[in-house]
């Protein structure tokens, strides 16, 4: 471990906080320790500590008056399931990360457990954000984003068609108003060269006029024309938690053991070695383990004793559009700006795999890793940003809008290694844009590394029998007359539409009820097959949701849920407050409601 120089940023600390910020060197990374006032300065202090060169991280544990400490739900063993479980491979956490490298890793002869504190998967990060598959041009080359992004772009397309969801290379369109800024071209070239993305294309004037006369974008601002624009063919789009879900499902078939509502607690050592992980449904005794918690890892390294970071939420909101508009741009549409650092790439217009159009996102440094909440001003700053790169498009189609939270770190970039103190840790961590695009590149390197190192620990053999495809739910919306006919015979369910907006069927709900991975609530059935995505947002469509879960889980209505947890939809039956109103009558109070 090499001494830092840290003279300098304690001047730099003194200047700014006086003696409230005391920077020190822990391992090879910077601990800031102390007391603010605003969230800001929290955030300001891990930057400037950021710019030391050489260091691993940024550890900071500076307290902040004006954020009120979150009381954490959970903390106690709830149901020993687990009991005292061996295994080869303990990966925490079940987005898009954890769920690919489980995948990866059931290719080989192990025992593999998969640990998500949730209800369901794909909760947080990983369906909370616009499904776009970056093309690899915007992270440093050199760095960890730079080395997965387009190496994992270029994954996606076999992916999706052994999984069976939806994947659509519908290029981007990278918008600059500013024609004197028109020779940095080369250098954006140069930079997507190093980085491995393909045949980026220069255009302006009449290259430009004729991609607004075009089918990528029939719908441009014309009054952009006379700018110049950088068209990248290799942009994705995907349908995150339908690609996360799909994943798992295959690790699942595969042999890989999910564990919902699972909560890691502590960890147990002995030396340099987790022996034992508690949570909240046992003990587990791994052979390795991942930390994929995504704006919890740094938690989880704390938990293990290697905390060398810390994740800054960045919270992002996201506007979408009725598909009564996603006609007007076949391809993803956006006016970064190049001059100066920035905490995110400007955001865009992104169409999606079912035909809306998603807006954004924004970025707000808050304090709070799961405050997905949402407010006017970010709504209006992202219309007034955004709309304006099409013609027709207006509040109107706004049908609603979500936020997500990114797992940033002060060093801005991915961490995937082993860990430096413990000899069986693997950080999988800071993953955040463009996590999902590197997603499949991240979870074959990780699943190499870890192989060879069980290697030396056991005898690992390839799995024989593994199987690449996994089948998803048929989409009866996307069939033609004759396909739906065939499918509505054999299963008379199938012809029930249950949700208007999405067209989808009764015979769908129960396929996503019945699914690999156990669903038993609202938004776990919509994330599975859309109901309720569509522009009345459930209104039409979430009683009979309830419905048809009640009636093929066997639940009371009463005890299901939107997201899991006490998010409780009916309070009380109607049956019975009716039948209490009649017996008060009988009885003479008049005061019942």
């Amino acid at each position: 471990m090499k001494m830092l120089n840290l003279k300098r940023l304690s001047k730099q600390m003194s200047g700014q906080y006086g003696q409230k910020v005391i920077c020190s060197q822990k391992g090879s990374s910077i601990l800031l320790e102390g007391n603010v006032a605003e969230w800001t300065d929290v955030v300001a202090a891990g930057k400037m500590a950021a710019e030391i060169k050489g260091i691993k991280g940024v550890i900071n544990k500076i307290e902040c008056a004006s954020v009120k400490k979150k009381r954490k739900a959970g903390g106690e063993l709830t149901e020993n399931v687990l009991k005292d479980r061996r295994v080869d491979v303990l990966i925490i956490g079940g987005g898009i990360i954890g769920c690919s490298i489980a995948r990866e890793l059931s290719k080989w002869d192990l025992d593999i457990c998969l640990v998500e504190k949730e209800p369901d998967l794909a909760m947080h990060a990983s369906s909370r954000n616009d499904g776009m598959i970056h093309p690899g041009l915007v992270p440093s080359p050199g760095s960890m984003k730079a080395k997965y992004n387009a190496k994992g772009n270029g994954m996606y397309e076999t992916l999706s068609r052994e999984l069976d969801f939806e994947y659509k290379r519908v290029g981007s369109l990278l918008l600059f108003d500013n024609r004197w800024l028109a020779p940095a071209y080369p250098i954006l070239a140069s930079r997507a060269e190093k980085n491995g993305v393909p045949s980026t294309e220069f255009l302006t004037g009449k290259k430009l006029k004729r991609f607004v006369n075009s089918k990528d974008a029939p719908s441009l601002n014309k009054s952009l024309e006379s700018k110049w624009a950088v068209y990248i063919p290799s942009t994705g789009i995907v349908s995150p938690y339908k690609t996360t879900i799909a994943v798992c499902e295959n690790a699942i078939l595969n042999g890989t053991r999910l564990f919902l509502n699972t909560e890691v607690l502590s960890f147990e050592r002995e030396n340099d070695t987790i022996i034992s992980c508690k949570t909240t449904k046992g003990d587990i005794h791994a052979k390795i383990i991942i930390n994929c918690a995504g704006t919890a890892s740094d938690e989880v390294a704390e938990l293990a004793g290697d905390r060398f970071f810390t994740i800054h939420p960045r919270k992002g909101t996201i506007l979408m559009i009725d598909r009564k508009r996603g006609h007007l741009t076949n391809t993803v549409l956006s006016m970064p700006n190049i001059i100066g650092k920035k905490d995110t790439k400007g955001g865009g217009i992104v169409p999606t795999v079912e035909g809306n159009l998603l807006v954004g996102p924004d970025a707000e440094e808050q304090p709070y890793k799961e405050d997905y909440s949402t407010s006017m001003c970010h709504i209006d700053a992202i219309v007034n940003q955004h709309f304006r790169l099409l013609e027709g498009i207006g509040k109107k189609d706004i049908i609603t809008y979500f936020a997500g939270t990114r797992a940033s770190t002060y060093l801005e970039d991915f961490i995937v290694e082993w860990s430096d103190t413990i000899s069986n840790l693997f950080h999988v961590a800071g993953i955040q844009s463009p996590g999902l695009a590197s997603a499949p590149a991240i979870a074959e390197d990780v699943s190499e590394k870890v192989v060879s190192k069980l290697k030396r620990m056991k005898d690992v053999r390839e799995k024989v029998n593994w199987q690449a495809t996994r089948k998803g739910i048929p989409r009866l919306a996307q069939m033609d007359p004759e396909q739906r006919s065939v499918y509505i015979i054999k299963r008379p369910d199938y012809g029930e539409i249950v949700c208007r907006c999405e067209e989808i069927s009764k015979g769908e709900i129960r396929d996503a009820l019945h699914s690999p991975i156990p669903v038993k609530t609202v938004d776990g059935v919509k994330r599975r097959v859309r109901a309720g995505m569509g522009r009345c947002q459930g209104g039409f469509c979430k009683p009979l949701v309830v419905e048809i879960i009640a009636e093929e889980l066997q639940m009371d209505p009463l005890d299901i849920t939107k997201k899991g947890r006490d998010s409780y939809i009916l309070m009380r039956d109607v049956a019975v407050v009716e039948n209490e109103k009649a017996d008060s009558r009988e009885e003479g109070d008049g005061n019942v409601v």
